[in-house]
């Protein structure tokens, strides 16, 4: 082994180290999931999308939250890929299953779960997240404690089973536990080879925070069912933005 060998073997090893003290810890088979994500990829700490983590979406308007539901409907078909069910959980389903054939998803995989008390939501999102039999789990709520984000994260890391918390109007966007917080805004269509209608679904994706990563924003489309990158990726948001709290 020559010296700039040694070195960079040296140099990853004290990269891996340093982010299990930070609290970052790779799955057992984690990285063996392309979750489609491309260059967004290249935000997470080992270059992937972290599977045995709970993810935050914010949105306010009903446009951003059809958005959000698209492009978290676009990973969980990668997730699904291999079998399994995904877990839906929500006060009041306002999606349209056979839509989500166009991610990649058999619509008779997914249980919605219609919940309206938020104690009992959440309740069952955790349970969910505990069981290992399923491929993920999706919470609709508003309000998240970091207390109870916490929970969410611990159960994920015993199951290794994703979460996805999508929080609609929320009052405020507090600290929670959450490995990622990600706002998705839709975009005008391009026509497509300029004939009359609805071009293919295009977003703002911002990953406003990524713990032990880089945030960034990207504009995408939704195209022959996978991401495609209308605009290089911007990484311009602050350091302390980095930081996640748990």
């Amino acid at each position: 082994m020559d010296l700039s060998t040694s070195k960079q073997a040296i140099t990853k090893q004290l990269q891996k180290e340093v982010l299990e003290m930070q609290g970052y810890k790779r799955a057992v088979g984690e990285h063996l999931l392309d979750t489609g994500l491309g260059e967004i990829g290249m935000s997470f700490p080992d270059g992937r999308f972290p599977t045995a983590a709970v993810h935050e979406f914010i949105s306010y308007a009903t446009e951003e939250a059809a958005a959000t539901v698209g492009f978290m409907s676009g990973i969980l078909g990668r997730l699904m890929q291999n079998g399994g069910a995904c877990l839906w959980v929500t006060p009041k389903n306002t999606v349209f299953p056979p839509a989500l054939v166009q991610y990649g998803i058999e619509p008779h995989r997914i249980i919605f779960a219609e919940i309206s008390k938020p104690k009992d939501l959440l309740w069952t999102v955790e349970e969910g997240l505990k069981c290992e039999a399923l491929c993920a789990v999706v919470g609709d709520l508003s309000e998240l404690g970091f207390t109870e984000s916490r929970r969410l994260q611990l159960a994920v890391e015993q199951s290794k089973i994703p979460g996805f918390i999508h929080r609609q109007k929320p009052r405020s966007e507090n600290t929670v536990a959450c490995y990622t917080r990600w706002k998705i805004k839709p975009l005008p269509s391009n026509a497509i080879q300029d004939l009359p209608g609805i071009g293919y679904p295009r977003w703002e994706v911002q990953l406003l925070k990524v713990r032990n990563g880089k945030p960034g924003k990207w504009i995408v489309e939704w195209k022959g069912g996978d991401l495609s990158f209308v605009q290089t990726p911007t990484i311009a948001l602050p350091l302390v933005s980095k930081l996640m709290a748990g």
